[in-house]
């Protein structure tokens, strides 16, 4: 293929590809649409009218703007009786809402009683944990070699299979589900990588369900128990729990 040829299809692939990204920047950048997506990012599916009052806008505005996200398959929706729930239409949506959050100044919000904003100390990323306690957690797993950075992602070791399993995690059942086992998501308080992925879930699942976390009503905030504190220090070091 002659030199000029091959400059001028590149150039035509940059142009493409860069339309496309300004097309999905403007339907996420829109300060309405973002509010409605960050409102997704605890996991739960919401309606219409739950996300209109968390976005601060009216009925017809909000039905607008997810009329847009569904189109462009950032959203789904589900109906329940009368009701029509929203929702993220894949995981890799949750990732990238978090990201955007690291472009943000470094967080000042309000400090609890322990000492920390309860949202950059512990709270859900959609399924799994962030803040400062998912960020150590993932650096304790690093460190005892449990999972390793390769090539830009994360993988379980054959003593990362045996510690989750110690846990109670069934890693063969997690291991053939269709999503990623594991994924790093980039945390928007630590500015570092937490746990995502299949393990990242069932790991939250497994703290929820022993009571060693426990989430709060209408926040993304996790508080932590006292056993949880215990429990966290003797598997994963963590002396700031």
């Amino acid at each position: 293929m002659p030199a000029e040829l091959c400059l001028g299809l590149r150039a035509y692939i940059c142009v493409m590809e860069t339309k496309e990204l300004e097309q999905v920047a403007s339907l996420i950048g829109d300060p309405s649409r973002i509010k409605l997506l960050w409102a997704l990012l605890d996991g739960k599916a919401y309606t219409a009218t739950e996300l209109a009052v968390f976005a601060d806008l009216s009925r017809p505005n909000t039905s607008m703007h997810l009329g847009k996200l569904l189109d462009a398959g950032v959203l789904k929706v589900s109906s329940q009786g009368r009701h029509r729930y929203y929702s993220y239409s894949r995981m890799e949506i949750a990732y990238v809402i978090e990201a955007m959050g690291s472009l943000l100044p470094a967080p000042s919000g309000k400090i609890s009683k322990a000492g920390h904003d309860p949202i950059s100390y512990c709270r859900t990323c959609y399924d799994h944990l962030a803040g400062n306690i998912g960020v150590a957690i993932t650096d304790s797993l690093l460190k005892n070699a449990y999972i390793e950075y390769l090539n830009g992602t994360f993988a379980v070791t054959g003593g990362g299979n045996e510690f989750f399993s110690n846990l109670g995690i069934d890693m063969v059942q997690l291991s053939r589900q269709k999503r990623p086992l594991v994924k790093p998501c980039l945390d928007w308080t630590e500015r570092r990588f937490h746990l995502a992925g299949s393990l990242g879930a069932a790991l939250l699942n497994k703290l929820i369900a022993e009571d060693l976390v426990r989430p709060i009503t209408g926040s993304r905030a996790l508080q932590m128990t006292f056993e949880g504190r215990k429990q966290l220090f003797m598997l994963f070091g963590l002396e700031s729990a």
